[in-house]
């Protein structure tokens, strides 16, 4: 397999670049007296788990290489649909039963009473996919029943073929879109479909370039390349995160037919680069980031100025519909123990405003000279999420991070000879979802090397770890995996978790995917999640 051209585009867009419980039974917790820990407390897994047996978040050399057999805690697998694998990303849509709640959680683990639950996902580029392909694009699976993911359908539009970081649900509008973001970075296409009729058969909008001029809206001075995206909450906007122009733009999509677009936003004005984004429930701000990649020698440098982190934009010109529509920086939050930021959550936990962050690179960046640079300088050789308090948005401030005991630099020595001839993507973060985002309790999230991993937010100060599952290596790469990626793949050896993990309160099971095992549904042992006040209504994970 081909993974040359994969790196480059990588590395180009990248360079810009008992159960865990509350302490008391009302969430409030016993322990803000005592110092808040480096990394986040383990889970206490039950009797029949196979729990991690080094490090919080660690598959040692020697277990890499006798074949990993997988790590569980407080998570038991019960589906899988594995087909040909999966890469970057997931999103999910709730179909409602006529007659059923807005919140769409009034269902148990036995079935759906009538309710659907479709699952979307990426795969790779067919330019680089392994030989022997058949299917490509977008699968489309039907999870109604969590103990047998089917297949129902592929996308195969151009944006679809391998939509990367941008595959998007909107609930609200029932649309399903991505830009197209082949390889990295493929064009300027935006492919939109209706998921109104039966979300198992998405049907065809749109598959249209835009900012072309020829859109009936703006052209800017250079062709928008897809990469990431987002919908503003009500469905009439999809912002694209266009890494190869360092840039934001924002399509509307108000007429899912013809999307146009409206207004752009160049982040190279402010020194910065462009990845992932997230919108407000209004639609007037956009939680952009922003990833920076030191140079080891800046690493752990105090003159260096970071340029990794979000910017907070005012995007209400757009939301608004205004004439010449411009988008202004309200502030940025930077930071120097982490680096090629990935995508932004706004939540609101126990009603105060927050922007959950994660980044794809460590301290020192994403390769191995990063990593010993990151430990000679005492700070953190992997990405992290990290919660931030954006209660005066003009001077976000942040209260934690969601630290794994492989992140911490003590464990330098420990960690690093599990990874000898990796150079990208193993102990980190990629993709993180809540329960919901209008009362977060729970922070569901893709590890790479480190699996599934979920932790109880209700105190945002001290998160804690309540379960994960990192599944069993697979002995071939899955031909819609990037796990190939720059000679990443070791047959038998932790496999990429990097995708959204979307939870399900009412029934307590997580789906995800990881690259060569392909969609994953797993279900939570009894009393450890769902807590009391957990809620997964529709739209409100991502």
């Amino acid at each position: 397999m081909k993974t040359a051209p994969l790196l480059k585009a990588v590395v180009i867009a990248l360079s810009f670049a008992g159960p865990v419980s509350a302490d008391n039974d009302d969430g409030s917790r016993g322990d803000r007296d005592k110092p808040v820990p480096l990394t986040v407390p383990k889970a206490n897994c039950g009797p029949s788990d196979r729990p991690e047996t080094a490090l919080q978040g660690q598959v040692p050399a020697a277990m890499r290489a006798a074949g990993f057999k997988g790590f569980n805690c407080n998570l038991e697998l019960v589906g899988q649909s594995r087909g040909n694998g999966a890469n970057w990303q997931t999103t999910q849509f709730k179909q409602r039963a006529r007659g059923e709640g807005e919140d769409n959680d009034d269902r148990d683990d036995e079935g759906r009473k009538g309710s659907r639950v479709c699952g979307y996902h990426g795969t790779a580029s067919p330019a680089l996919s392994a030989p022997g392909r058949t299917q490509f694009g977008v699968p489309v699976l039907d999870l109604t029943d969590p103990r047998a993911p089917k297949p129902t359908a592929y996308l195969t539009t151009s944006s679809m073929l391998d939509p990367w970081e941008s595959l998007k649900v909107n609930e609200r509008r029932q649309l399903l879109a991505a830009d197209n973001g082949q390889n990295g970075g493929g064009g300027p296409e935006i492919d939109v479909y209706d998921l109104s009729g039966d979300c198992r058969y998405p049907q065809l909008l749109a598959n249209a370039p835009v900012g072309t001029g020829l859109d009936g809206g703006i052209k800017p001075s250079f062709t928008p390349i897809g990469h990431e995206g987002s919908f503003a909450p009500d469905g009439l906007t999809y912002y694209i995160g266009d890494t190869t122009n360092r840039s934001y733009h924002a399509v509307d999509v108000s007429d899912p037919s013809k999307p146009k677009m409206i207004a752009s936003f160049d982040m190279k004005t402010l020194g910065l680069a462009s990845h992932g984004l997230s919108i407000s429930e209004d639609g007037n701000r956009a939680y952009v980031v922003t990833p920076g990649l030191p140079a080891v020698a800046d690493v752990g440098n105090p003159a260096y100025n970071p340029i990794n982190g979000f910017v907070i934009l005012d995007t209400s010109d757009v939301q608004a519909r205004k004439d010449h529509p411009q988008i202004r920086v309200i502030s940025k939050f930077l930071f120097r123990d982490g680096s090629v930021a990935q995508h932004t959550i706004p939540v609101k936990i126990n009603g105060k405003p927050y922007v959950i962050h994660v980044d794809e690179g460590g301290s020192g960046g994403i390769f191995g000279a990063g990593w010993q640079a990151a430990c000679a300088a005492n700070l953190p050789l992997f990405p992290m999420p990290r919660i931030v308090d954006i209660s005066d948005e003009k001077n976000p401030k942040q209260v934690s991070r969601v630290m794994l005991e492989t992140h911490d630099p003590a464990n330098c020595a420990k960690v690093l000879p599990d990874l000898v001839g990796l150079s990208i993507f193993t102990y980190g973060s990629h993709y993180c979802s809540v329960d919901n985002k209008h009362n977060a309790t729970t922070l569901a999230c893709g590890f790479f090397n480190s699996g599934v991993r979920i932790f109880d937010i209700r105190d945002p100060v001290r998160p804690k770890e309540i379960a994960y599952f990192n599944p069993a290596g697979e002995t071939t790469v899955s031909s819609g995996s990037n796990h190939p990626l720059a000679g990443n793949f070791r047959p038998g050896g932790p496999d990429w978790c990097s995708a959204q993990v979307h939870l399900d309160a009412k029934a307590g099971t997580v789906w995800s995917t990881c690259q060569d095992n392909g969609v994953l549904v797993m279900k939570f042992r009894k009393g450890v999640w769902p807590f009391p006040e957990s809620r997964t209504p529709a739209g409100a994970q991502n």
